[in-house]
């Protein structure tokens, strides 16, 4: 059984440390490949080393909202000479967050909607984040428009018709562990919403560890919890589950 890990951060401090055997357990797992996702200024070179030493890696390279304050005078012009210098590389992680105090809605939907630009200017895959904000998200996708390479929405929480909607515009849902939380009454109707060549799985590796995982950080080994759970909920087998998904991501990331 292979998988394919869509979302995660091992570039993060957390876990570069000791990336080499993160990496072997993910391979001992059957995680064969993973889209890694850049959020600020200071991590894209981790993640353009991982992409120039590690198999198996789908780069992506953006400004999430968590980091935007930090952003320098020419994030965006170096964001575009690294899409550019690296065009087997998505968007991502960028998008909006209504859970951050202090936002400033204004400069997040700026952002946002300066990487989408980027995203249709150069034809790329796109990685979005969102918490609280679905009804918003959809409204300025609307706004904004047709996205070529069309949208990832990783660590999916929604209902089961926000999750339509989003497939409806070009949209790959991904879940993550948080599918396997006891609270999570929405997972099993938006995994069942959500059409076969269009479902991803993801770990978003350190966080959102899996609640059978052993911890205290999550890593891309993890993802096959994902997707026993994600399988049960949608009431399939999970090397039926692992081929769809892992077909996805290929396709998505090209």
């Amino acid at each position: 059984m292979k998988l394919f890990d869509a979302h995660n951060h091992i570039q993060d401090d957390r876990l570069f440390p000791d990336l080499g055997n993160v990496l072997q357990r993910a391979a001992d797992a059957g995680v064969a490949k993973m889209g890694v996702k850049g959020c600020c200024e200071a991590d894209w070179p981790h993640v353009i080393e991982l992409y120039k030493t590690c198999d198996g890696i789908f780069p992506s390279f953006g400004l999430h909202p968590w980091f935007i304050k930090e952003r320098s005078g020419q994030w965006l012009e170096t964001l575009e000479n690294l899409l550019v210098e690296y065009p087997e590389s998505a968007v991502g992680e960028i998008g909006i967050d209504h859970a951050i105090d202090d936002r400033d809605d204004a400069d997040q939907e700026t952002v946002f909607f300066q990487q989408l630009e980027l995203a249709r200017k150069l034809e790329r895959p796109v990685s979005i984040h969102c918490r609280r904000a679905w009804g918003r998200l959809i409204e300025l996708l609307d706004q904004f428009g047709e996205l070529p390479r069309g949208m990832l929405i990783h660590c999916f929480g929604g209902s089961a018709e926000v999750a339509a909607e989003l497939v409806k515009r070009g949209g790959y849902i991904s879940f993550s562990g948080s599918i396997t939380r006891p609270n999570a009454r929405k997972a099993g109707p938006a995994i069942r919403a959500v059409p076969d060549d269009r479902i991803l799985i993801e770990t978003d590796a350190p966080d959102i560890l899996p609640a059978a995982a052993a911890g205290p950080l999550n890593e891309p080994a993890n993802v096959r919890l994902v997707l026993e759970k994600a399988a049960a909920l949608r009431g399939i087998s999970k090397d039926a589950l692992a081929a769809l998904t892992f077909a996805n991501a290929e396709r998505f990331f090209g």
